[in-house]
């Protein structure tokens, strides 16, 4: 997979984009990650990329001609030219793994106060946000989606991956992980995952991880795929909170 990042400080990719899973998936040959300084693209001596805005306001606009020169000398037919913007689709599971799907990707890293409208007409295919925030530029937000895209490349993760089984892979959150020491300061290891029954194990994690998400993100659960025997098992919860006094919400 190629993904191409146009952005006006490539210093910021240095780090994060070259450690653990990022640095493993480019030495294996399963990501070609090319970093282009929009200024690269300008064509006057001083490189300028911005100009005020007409209308009036504060901040700076980037300049469509330079931002579609430097789309059009990397895009190809049918490339995704990917928009960092608060205002696009939000980043999930699912819009990570649609990204994987592409050989190639662009992704485009606005500044100052945004880009100039255009941009997004002429050559903008699609934007992402990765919150409902406001950051100071795309930059960050690039690297959030390159990494929840990448993990699901196949090699990426290794013979033990697990994007799949990830939370929020199909709704409901990861359960509690543990290593040695079995005990610590009065809390021990669950039994069940010491004796070694991977089928009991499984059944665990999986009963653990709906528990986990009755408690901290119930809205999953909406559109989560359930079996009968795990929507029995929410109605467990739901009466362990009502015989608690906590409050809780229907799944029906």
């Amino acid at each position: 997979m190629r993904v191409d990042v146009l952005t006006l400080f490539p210093g910021m990719f240095a780090g994060p984009m070259n450690e653990s899973m990022m640095w493993k998936a480019q030495d294996r040959g399963l990501l070609d990650l090319q970093i282009h300084d929009i200024r690269d693209y300008t064509q006057d001596k001083h490189r300028k990329v911005d100009d005020t805005p007409y209308g009036g306001g504060g901040g700076m606009i980037m300049r469509v001609d330079v931002v579609v020169r430097a789309v059009e000398a990397l895009a190809s037919a049918g490339t995704p030219v990917i928009l960092m913007s608060p205002q696009g689709r939000l980043l999930s599971h699912a819009v990570a793994k649609e990204l994987a799907g592409h050989e190639h990707l662009i992704l485009l890293c606005g500044h100052y106060e945004g880009i100039d409208d255009r941009v997004r007409q002429l050559v903008v295919t699609d934007e992402i946000s990765i919150g409902d925030y406001v950051l100071t530029g795309g930059e960050l937000a690039a690297m959030v989606v390159i990494d929840a895209a990448v993990r699901h490349i196949p090699g990426v993760l290794g013979a033990e991956g697990g994007a799949d089984t990830d939370s929020h892979a199909d709704g409901v959150l990861e359960g509690p992980h543990y290593t040695r020491p079995v005990a610590f300061r009065g809390l021990e290891v669950p039994t069940i995952l010491q004796e070694g029954d991977h089928t009991k194990i499984e059944g665990w994690r999986r009963q653990e991880g709906l528990r986990r998400t009755w408690q901290d993100r119930p809205d999953l659960l909406f559109d989560a795929r359930l079996t009968d025997d795990e929507k029995y098992l929410l109605g467990q919860f739901a009466d362990e909170d009502s015989a608690s006094g906590k409050a809780s919400i229907s799944t029906k």
